[in-house]
């Protein structure tokens, strides 16, 4: 339930903050009457992401058992590839956020009407998809679906409800430091939804060794214990990974969080110099 709040809560504050600049913006120029185009748009990513996810719960019933642990496999790793691709872009462009954004409103008010609709499902489906499909992939991994349901729909009304306080100028946080610690963490997290989606490829004979563990851990961390069971509902946490399991585990892990370390650290030294050129110029 945990992972699934922050996970609603990460992707609902970024289509919640895109949303107001949009809007912020549409008011600055006083283009108020595109509002709607703008609304429509977002309410048909809305419609698209509730459906990817309705697609995603019960599509795969009238499949074999091989094919829906392909499926779940599959769908798992691709869901892992999405939200590690969101994680760093975020990290890199975070701050030139607002500026991209008036960029894209400046062509599109220029443009057609369909423009703003396009640019208002854009910004927000390509969010509302991803939260989508991980936290299908998440729950699918051994989740309870009714929690893991609720987790997410509380994050995203907690997402609503800052976003609209920012909006109005009541709240202001560090976003900075907010996508450096839900990063973090939903590395983790997506660290063990890959290694449940390697286990389901293997049940379904697509990768070989799915019947031998590499180790054993349940003496330490019994799986029904309530410790044990935090981690799997959480990390995914599994005693007994087989060899495939654990190595890409392991090697995502690795690799995903001294990337993203050093992303972060870079564009914060880079700010840092922009800022102190800026206060002592050159002359």
């Amino acid at each position: 339930m945990l992972a699934n709040y922050l996970i609603g809560l990460r992707e609902g504050l970024e289509a919640g903050l895109i949303v107001g600049i949009l809007v912020a913006y549409l008011n600055k120029l006083g283009r108020r009457d595109v509002l709607p185009r703008l609304w429509i748009g977002i309410a048909i990513a809305i419609l698209v992401s509730l459906g990817t996810g309705a697609i995603l719960t019960w599509g795969p019933y009238g499949l074999s058992f091989q094919a829906q642990e392909i499926l779940g496999g599959s769908l798992s790793i691709l869901a892992v590839g999405l939200v590690t691709w969101m994680i760093f872009w975020m990290g890199r462009n975070a701050r030139e956020l607002k500026h991209d954004l008036h960029s894209r409103l400046d062509a599109a008010v220029a443009g057609t009407a369909i423009g703003i609709v396009i640019l208002g499902f854009v910004s927000v489906g390509r969010e509302g998809i991803e939260t989508a499909l991980f936290i299908w992939a998440s729950v699918n991994s051994g989740q309870d679906a009714a929690l893991g349901t609720v987790g997410a729909f509380l994050g995203i009304l907690t997402s609503v409800v800052i976003s609209y306080l920012i909006y109005r100028g009541f709240v202001r946080i560090n976003l900075g430091t907010f996508f450096t610690w839900t990063g973090l963490f939903l590395i983790l997290v997506a660290a063990g939804v890959l290694a449940y989606g390697i286990g389901d490829l293997q049940e379904a004979g697509v990768i070989p060794g799915g019947t031998h563990a590499a180790f054993n851990l349940s003496h330490i961390i019994p799986p029904t214990s309530w410790y044990g069971t935090v981690l799997a509902g959480v990390f995914n946490f599994t005693p007994a990974p087989t060899w495939a399991q654990f190595i890409a585990w392991l090697v995502y892990l690795i690799v995903t969080l001294l990337c993203f370390i050093r992303t972060v650290g870079g564009k914060r030294r880079t700010t840092q110099q922009r800022a102190e050129a800026v206060e002592s110029p050159v002359s």
